[in-house]
């Protein structure tokens, strides 16, 4: 095995290596089989990801001695729902599949968080491992143990946290990426080159690309580590990685799922900063150095949606507490803070 390949530990209540790096995907197997005490392993993937990659992860898992069963669902986040989460189950325990076997989550974030939650809930609990296909995933939703569903009245509302014990990321994947799903996990990228500053931030000025994106992964997986580390049930600190979400969510829920999370993030990013410059948290300068950046990625689109409509969807975000809801601010492009806002005084913080 010649590729560079990057691990990041992360020392959470499992603790759990992410592996990064170009062209590896043909030894996921090895990796897996390396996690110990293994004998059947249940591919969890979509019809789109599944047609991609799923004979290579197969192929790989059987040349290191695991049996292989799968379980396919159509691609979307449509498909994030109760009933799929319900399909899968169903299929593991067609595949008797027991407490001695592993999930694998083959895909991007949709994937990860249906199939890291149903891991989560059958036979109350099996081992699982994440190998994430998208720029979100692998920078973001495979990190860190969120999983779960949505629901009519909002995103990610039922779910578990479940901290996965392995995630695998080839960023060969990617280019098999329409451009809209590359700017999906750029709009999250970008979300995490404010909360950081510095290196990130240079990178996604600079452009990212096939030199770039395996450091640029490793930078954000590694703050996210760090959070998660300090936070790893989100009472606290972890909040920060919400920045532009409570906006996000408000809008995903408002186009019905047809806008993807990285460009709500983006678009959430931008009403919040937006936001901050008008009640005087952040510099009108910094300001523009965030907007020029999710411009030049074709993200500083206006939400489409008015301020008053998505204040009337925010309050259903599962971030809220009481009267109250958490709202990640911007001080300074590596400085942000989250405060608790009334939710019947949103309209005067984003007015």
């Amino acid at each position: 095995m010649n590729n560079e390949i990057i691990t990041v530990r992360v020392n959470a209540s499992t603790s759990y290596d992410v592996t990064i790096g170009r062209g590896i995907l043909q030894y996921v197997g090895k990796y897996i089989a390396d996690l110990g005490n293994i004998d059947k392993v249940a591919i969890v993937t979509d019809d789109l990801v599944d047609a991609l990659y799923s004979d290579t992860v197969e192929k790989s898992l059987r040349e290191c001695g695991l049996k292989t069963v799968k379980s396919v669902f159509k691609n979307g986040e449509k498909s994030k729902t109760l009933s799929t989460v319900g399909k899968i189950t169903d299929d593991l325990a067609k595949a008797e599949l027991t407490r001695s076997d592993l999930v694998l989550a083959l895909g991007g974030g949709v994937v990860g968080d249906m199939a890291g939650f149903a891991a989560g809930i059958y036979m109350r609990g099996i081992r699982y491992a994440q190998v994430p296909t998208t720029l979100l995933a692998i920078i973001d939703s495979s990190v860190g143990g969120k999983t779960g569903v949505n629901l009519r009245t909002g995103k990610n509302l039922a779910g578990l946290f479940n901290q996965p014990e392995l995630v695998f990321a080839d960023t060969d994947t990617l280019k098999t990426l329409p451009e809209e799903q590359m700017l999906n996990g750029i709009g999250e990228g970008i979300k995490y080159a404010v909360l950081d500053g510095g290196e990130l931030f240079d990178i996604m000025e600079a452009g990212l690309d096939d030199g770039n994106t395996v450091r640029f992964a490793e930078l954000c997986v590694s703050y996210k580590r760090d959070v998660v580390e300090a936070d790893e049930r989100e009472s606290g600190i972890r909040r920060l990685l919400n920045l532009g979400h409570t906006v996000g969510h408000a809008i995903e829920k408002l186009s019905r799922y047809t806008v993807s999370h990285g460009f709500a993030v983006a678009s959430g990013l931008k009403v919040i900063s937006e936001a901050c410059v008008r009640r005087g948290l952040l510099d009108a300068g910094e300001c523009a150095r965030i907007t020029a950046l999710l411009d030049k990625y074709g993200l500083g689109a206006d939400a489409g949606y008015p301020v008053s409509a998505l204040i009337r969807e925010m309050p259903h975000d599962k971030k809220r507490v009481g009267a109250k809801i958490s709202l990640v601010i911007v001080n300074a492009i590596g400085k942000c803070a989250y405060i608790s806002v009334e939710t019947a005084r949103l309209k005067e913080f984003f007015s």
